[in-house]
This record gives structure tokens, C-alpha cells and sequence, in this order.
């Protein structure tokens, strides 16, 4: 086998080991035999186009090109052309599926299952990094370089994993790279009598043992530092357990009392246990409280919002205290009532977020769980989920006036700054119509009820789960002028909304109280996933609202100051009959203002209110940016070939017919003689005569006699130009240097031959060129400065 095929091996090798780290996170792992069927394909491809030989950068394009033709015949021959040519219709594909792959990962929990979409992540990315490593390592025949994209592709792996067994995973990829970094050096070590001697160009048998000590102790030297990186640090505490340490901080993988949660979107996670077309029971439970209609249980709050998504930001997180403090803002003379509720989960209902009532005081759970103090929730750790869990949870019941609310002194300013922020994306309407809709409060209290019944019944929405708004800082804007929309519509809007008017809002994801069954506990079945937005009023704490009609029930304390409203009773829920969990599919219909009013239940909530709105198709305008982009870093390697292909067309082309015209075509034919030499391993000797250095030429590269003549020939026109008084043109020079050129490319290797193409050394002169022209603008610059120093002034020497 030859060094570059057992280099290109290797390159796959690589790149398969490092995938190897994305096996946790996808279940099953038949995707890793696909993308290994698909890169060796790949591999294959690069190999037959260097044996051909193809130029470097035509061998890179055929990769691509047979990457994307492989990918079109995997996931979308359906659209492709004849099955097979891939076109607009695929492209679009692409992008719709990688959309929903992407949803996929952040809405499952590790292991996710693998959906079309996560299969074209996974195969797509292991056969781009594949492309890259090869192009760097073999093509390019610069391996230490492509450690970058097997590094990129363990950290994303490393990333999300939850650390179980990081460390193998790390040895994987690691050895891997060291087989290329080795496979590289052994055949770099082969050719170095070859390039740096005069003899023989064909490695003889006494190369190889000189070649084998270093490569030995290039092996040492890997398993050595393998074994550091693996070992030092677990002795170094200030490191954490270092880097392949599982037991690191941060949800999923936390330890002792602090650590941070990351700001993951829950209503995407919340989705992997909902999204299922049957009204499934997540859970039951039992309650002392008289009053269920405002148990709503909820599982985390969103309080950052970047104009695209409400998301839960990035807090420290403690262990869970064995009571909980007082809530942010209540005050003594709120009127409060404590309640204990038993929850049971269902074994199906996985999730990381502890769903509970609002505010908790004291949560009694086994298992890993970790206290987040600003949302007060519980998230899992290790992996815990909420599958199966009996727990119970004492709660309060905060009852406030609406004088109490109207009446709340101004928040904090730390509070009111983070919670009433608003990016810039935010399209003006929203400011607008909160304006318009609030006109005439004269408190936060009645803007926040003016919004909610403006939604509920004033505003002519239309409650709909199966509308598509898309996303991004336009979804606000379409749901306010099509006013159609569910529940997480609704609640994101009134948030934006109040914060516009210096109301400090979030928004809250979870259940609405369920259904009553006939042994007194209550069911919570998927139907009954809901978001609502939570405003803060100094001397009450976050408050909860509901916007979205004919959705759990209207808080009693947003009814006083609104006479004349036509909102429903409090406690009027979503269902009034107790009802057993049922298999059939929800369904959705839209609300007319009629039946809003009479309050006619309209079709139930869709799993898919626990998501966020989708986008409205792929995002062409980055898709095309990426392409050039890439089209861009592909190009780079190929400017050393390409200055080298303008300077020898300039050199070789047509010239005049005087004498001088004579001397600097001669010239020029030599100097694309020494640097064509140079570009095939022989250096240029510029203490030489033109004589000598064109011996010296032909006896290093083998020439034939033939050939060796018009290497001479070359020289003796050269000499002439030199040292004779009048020379004479020499005719048939460029067919001369184009002699010699074929000449040497017949008699090196396959390496050197691509290497004079596509990385020829004597490109070095435009670096040489450019740093000669920057030292000599630094000369005439000093000058200049210097000659304006010591110029004399108007008024010196006179006088």
C-alpha cells in the first residue's frame, strides 16, 4: 500500500474514532455504520483523483460532490433529479430537515431518538469533518492542522454528553490522531533522502531504517503525553477534575453546592414527554386545598428573551434547602394560605424540570435535585428525571387585593432593569399597541389586567393550535396582526407587552390544574400543557395572569378594577367534567368572538403548546453565506498554484523581436528553469554559473540526454545575454523549459508531482517579494519622516 492511501486510511480511521463520542447521544447507533459506509466512499473518491493525478483543489471538489450526491441518494431521492442529481427541491430538503434535527436535539433528552433530521446532523457533520481531515492530511499533506475539525467534532460531543464515560471517548479521538500525526510523519520520514540528497530519487532499502527510530519514538512520545492528559488532571483541584471529569458543575453533571444551569429552552424539552398524538395522564395528584382551579403546577420560568425565544437564563444553582425562603416581594399583609400536595408521575413522563405548584416552600423528593433560587425550581441532575417519582410539596396560595396590586410601590432597580428588558429587534408595533391598549391606567395593576382582557376577549384573537406563526422578532408582530395563536403566543406576547411598559414579566411553562376523578385526586393529562406570563408587583411578588382564552381559569384579583368585563367566573377551568384520560387525538379548532364570550370550550390544547413556534422555511440568505464562505476557504490553497501558473504563462509567452526584448525573454525562461527545478526538490544555488547550475540540474533530476540539451541550451542563451556584447534572440526557449518541466515530472514520484502543482516552493517568492516591498516603504517612510524633521522652518536662517 502506498503512504498516501495508508495516510487517507488513517484520516478515516480519525475521523470514525472521534464520531465515536456521538454515540451517547443518539439511540441507536446505527447511524455511525451509515456514516462509515458513506466515508469510505468518500475516501475512495480522494484516493482514485490522487492516483490520477487530479489537482488538489479538483480533488477536493470531487469529494464534495460525491459527499453531496451520497447524501441526496440517502435522505432525499424523493426530490432529487432522476433520483439522483440533486437540486433546488433538495437543497430545500436539506434545510427543512436539518431545521427539525435541530429542534429534535434541543427538545430530547440524551439519548435522543434518531429522527430523520438528527441522522442528517449526525452523517452530514461526520462526513464533512471526513472531508476536511482528508483535505488537510492527505491532499494538502499537512496533518497537524486537521487535529481542528476532530477536535470540533469531540467538543460538540463532549458538550453535550453527560460525561459518563468521557473518557473514553477521549481516548478514542486522541489515539486517532496520533495514528494520523504518526502515518504522516512515517511517510514524510520515507522521503527525506529523497528531498534534501542529489541521488537516487526512488527510496532504496536503507531508508527505511533510519525512518523507524524516529516513528518509535514518535509513539513514546504520543503515549506519554496521552497518558498526562488523561492523568494530571484529576491531581489538579483548581481544574475541577480536569477535563474529562463527569462530575463537573452544571445541570446533568453537578456536584456539591453550586454550579450553574445552562439557559436551555424547556418548551422544546417539555415537548419530548407531550408530544405524543394520544391525551395521555403525566400525573396525579392529591391536594388539601379546598380550591384547585389556581394549582397550577408549574415546571420552570423563562425570564431572558433575545427577540427570537423566551428562554430560563443561566443561573447558580444550589442543593435543594429543607425549607424554602420567603418569595421575592411578598409581603406580610398579602393574604396567603399554606397547601400540601402529593404528586405522582407517570413512568413514561420523563422530565428534568420538577413539575410543582407556585411558590413552593418545601419539597420532599428522592433522588438527585438541584435548587435554582431566583425561579425557585427544582431541576434534575445526573440524569434524574421525573419518571415515575412520587413526591410532595407544600405551597402557598397567595390571595392579594387589587388595591394591594394597584397599590405596589416601584420594584427594585436590579429587578426592574433585568426583567423589563427588551432587545432592540423588537418591532415597533409591539411598543404601539401596548400603549394604545393600556391608554388611560394609571398603575402597572390595570395596564397588566387591560392587557389580559385585550387578549382573553377584547382584541378578536382567535385560539388555534394549529396555526403557524413562525419565529424570530417578527413572530410577535404576525401574531398581533393575524391574532391567531395558543397559548405560548399569548403569553410571550403580553410579556413582551409589559415589559415595553416597565412591567417586569417572564413567562412560565407548565399544567393547568387538570381534572377531578372520582376518588378525589386529580388527573394532569397532556392536554393540559400550558404557558402563562407572570408580572411582579412590589409587595405581592410574581403574579400570575392568564391571557389565552378558554385556558385554565382568570385569577380572582384581575376582575375588581375591570367593571363591565365579561370574563368568565373564576374557577371556570378548561374542562368541567371529570374525565378519564382518552386515546384519541386532541383536537383544535378556532374560537370565534361568540364563542369566546359564552365561553363555549373550542377544542383542547395540542402538545404542541408546550414548543415554540417554527420557523418559516429554511434560511436561504445563511445557507448562501456559508456556501461562499466555504467556496472561499477551499480557494485559498489553490492561490500558490495558480500565481504560479500566471507568472509562467507570462514568462514563456510572446516577446518582441529587438535585442532587448531578447535579453528579458532569455532571462525570463531561465528563472522559470531554476524555480520549476526548485518546485521538484532541487533548491537553487545562485553562487553557481548558469552553466554549472543547469549541470547541476540535469544530474540531480535524471535527465535524459534530450532533455539535458535544452537545459544546456537554455544556459548557453543565458550567458550570451550576459557577458556578449550584442546578443542574438535564441529561438524554441519556452519549448526548451517545457521539455525540461516533462522531463522531471517523469522522473519523481506521485507526491512531488502534486506537490509542484498545487504547493510549488518557489511560490515563496511573493512572500520574499512583499517583505521586501514593506522594508523598502519602511526605508522611504523613515526617510521622508527624517527629511521633514531636520527641514528648516520659514523663519530659520534669516535674519
Amino acid at each position: 500500500m502506498s503512504g498516501g492511501a495508508r495516510l487517507a486510511l488513517c484520516a478515516a480511521a480519525a475521523t470514525l474514532l472521534s464520531a465515536c463520542a456521538l454515540l451517547p447521544l443518539v439511540t441507536p447507533a446505527t447511524w455511525l455504520l451509515q456514516a462509515a459506509f458513506l466515508l469510505a466512499v468518500q475516501t475512495g473518491v480522494g484516493a482514485a483523483a490522487r492516483r490520477v493525478p487530479l489537482a488538489r483543489p479538483l480533488t477536493i471538489a470531487a469529494q464534495a460532490l460525491v459527499t453531496l450526491v451520497l447524501l441526496t441518494l440517502t435522505f432525499a431521492r424523493e426530490q432529487a433529479i432522476l433520483g439522483i442529481i440533486p437540486g433546488p427541491e433538495v437543497f430545500e430538503h436539506f434545510g427543512v430537515l436539518l431545521q427539525t434535527g435541530g429542534e429534535d436535539v434541543g427538545r430530547f433528552a440524551i439519548p435522543a431518538p434518531l429522527s430523520d433530521g438528527i441522522r442528517l446532523m449526525m452523517v452530514g457533520g461526520v462526513l464533512v469533518i471526513g472531508l476536511a481531515v482528508d483535505a488537510l492530511a492527505v491532499t494538502l499533506r499537512s496533518a497537524a492542522p486537521a487535529g481542528l475539525p476532530l477536535l470540533a467534532l469531540y467538543s460538540v460531543a463532549a458538550g453535550l454528553s453527560d460525561g459518563g464515560a468521557g473518557w473514553l471517548w477521549f481516548l478514542l479521538a486522541a489515539a486517532g490522531y496520533l495514528l494520523l500525526l504518526l502515518a504522516e510523519g512515517r511517510d514524510r520520514l520515507s522521503q527525506w533522502g529523497r528531498v534534501f540528497g542529489g541521488a537516487s530519487r526512488t527510496p532504496g532499502p536503507d531508508t527505511s531504517p533510519g525512518a523507524v527510530a524516529p516513528v518509535r519514538t514518535g509513539r513514546r512520545i504520543g503515549a506519554v503525553a496521552l497518558g498526562i492528559a488523561l492523568v494530571v488532571p484529576l491531581g489538579l483541584p483548581s481544574l475541577d477534575g480536569g477535563l474529562l471529569d463527569g462530575t463537573g458543575t452544571g445541570v446533568g453533571s453537578g456536584s456539591g453546592g453550586g454550579g450553574t444551569i445552562s439557559a436551555v429552552n424547556p418548551l422544546v424539552s417539555l415537548r419530548d414527554s407531550l408530544n405524543v398524538d394520544e391525551d395521555r395522564q403525566v400525573m396525579s395528584y392529591s391536594t388539601n386545598s379546598e380550591e384547585t382551579q389556581d394549582l397550577y403546577l408549574r415546571i420552570v420560568s423563562l425570564d431572558e428573551f433575545d427577540g427570537t425565544a423566551w428562554k430560563p437564563s443561566k443561573r447558580n444553582i444550589t442543593d435543594v434547602p429543607g425549607s424554602f425562603p420567603t418569595p421575592p416581594g411578598l409581603g406580610d399583609d398579602v393574604q396567603r394560605t399554606e397547601v400540601e400536595t402529593r404528586i405522582s408521575a407517570a413512568d413514561w413522563y420523563a422530565q428534568d424540570w420538577l413539575p410543582m405548584p407556585y411558590p413552593a416552600s418545601q419539597v420532599g423528593i428522592s433522588g438527585k435535585w438541584r435548587y435554582e433560587p431566583v425561579g425557585r425550581t427544582l431541576v434534575g441532575d445526573h440524569g434524574q428525571t421525573t419518571r415515575g417519582l412520587d413526591y410532595s410539596v407544600k405551597s402557598l396560595i397567595v390571595q392579594p387585593t387589587a388595591e394591594q396590586l394597584a397599590d405596589a410601590p416601584d420594584p427594585p432597580g436590579w429587578l426592574r432593569r433585568e426583567f423589563t428588558d427588551v432587545p432592540d429587534s423588537l418591532p415597533p408595533v409591539v411598543y404601539d399597541t401596548a400603549r394604545q391598549v393600556t391608554a388611560g391606567s394609571s398603575n402597572n395593576y390595570e395596564r397588566a389586567v387591560k392587557l389580559q382582557d385585550w387578549f382573553a376577549l377584547e382584541g378578536g384573537f382567535v385560539y388555534d393550535t394549529e396555526v403557524q406563526v413562525g419565529s424570530g422578532s417578527q413572530a410577535i408582530e404576525r401574531f398581533l396582526r393575524d391574532k391567531e395563536g395558543f397559548c405560548v403566543h399569548f403569553s410571550f406576547a403580553m410579556a413582551s407587552m409589559a415589559r415595553t411598559l416597565g412591567i417586569p414579566a417572564r413567562v412560565a411553562v407548565g399544567f393547568t390544574p387538570g381534572s377531578p376523578q372520582s376518588d378525589g385526586t386529580m388527573s394532569v393529562g397532556l392536554r393540559d400543557a400550558h404557558a402563562w406570563p407572570e408580572l411582579y408587583f412590589e409587595g405581592v411578588g410574581w403574579t400570575r395572569f392568564e391571557p389565552t382564552p378558554n385556558r385554565g381559569t382568570v385569577p380572582e384579583y384581575t376582575r375588581s378594577t375591570t367593571p363591565g368585563t365579561t370574563l368568565p367566573e373564576p374557577g371556570t377551568s378548561q374542562e368541567a367534567a371529570p374525565r378519564a384520560p382518552s386515546a384519541a387525538p386532541s383536537t383544535s379548532e378556532s374560537c370565534t368572538a361568540e364563542e369566546k364570550r359564552l365561553q363555549e370550550p373550542c377544542g383542547s390544547e395540542s402538545p404542541e403548546a408546550a414548543i415554540a413556534a417554527t420557523d418559516d422555511g429554511p434560511p436561504w440568505p445563511q445557507i448562501l453565506l456559508w456556501v461562499l464562505g466555504g467556496l472561499a476557504v477551499l480557494a485559498i490553497p489553490l492561490l500558490p498554484m495558480m500565481w504560479r501558473v500566471r507568472v509562467r504563462a507570462v514568462r514563456l509567452g510572446t516577446h518582441g523581436r529587438t535585442e532587448a526584448d531578447a535579453a528579458a525573454h532569455t532571462l525570463a525562461a531561465w528563472h522559470e528553469v531554476t524555480d520549476t527545478a526548485w518546485d521538484f526538490g532541487i533548491a537553487p544555488d545562485e553562487s553557481q554559473t548558469p552553466r554549472k547550475a543547469a549541470a547541476r540540474i540535469v544530474r540531480i533530476g535524471q535527465l535524459d540526454p534530450a532533455t539535458a540539451t535544452s537545459v544546456h541550451r537554455i544556459a548557453d542563451a543565458v550567458e550570451q545575454v550576459l557577458y556578449a556584447p550584442r546578443p542574438r534572440p535564441t529561438p524554441g526557449l519556452s519549448d526548451d523549459v517545457r521539455r525540461m518541466t516533462d522531463g522531471l515530472r517523469a522522473t519523481v514520484s506521485t507526491a512531488t508531482r502534486l506537490r509542484a502543482l498545487l504547493a510549488p516552493r518557489s511560490a515563496v517568492r511573493v512572500a520574499w517579494a512583499v517583505s521586501a516591498s514593506w522594508a523598502s516603504l519602511k526605508s522611504r517612510a523613515a526617510a521622508r519622516l527624517t527629511t521633514l524633521i531636520r527641514r528648516p522652518s520659514a523663519g530659520e536662517g534669516s535674519g
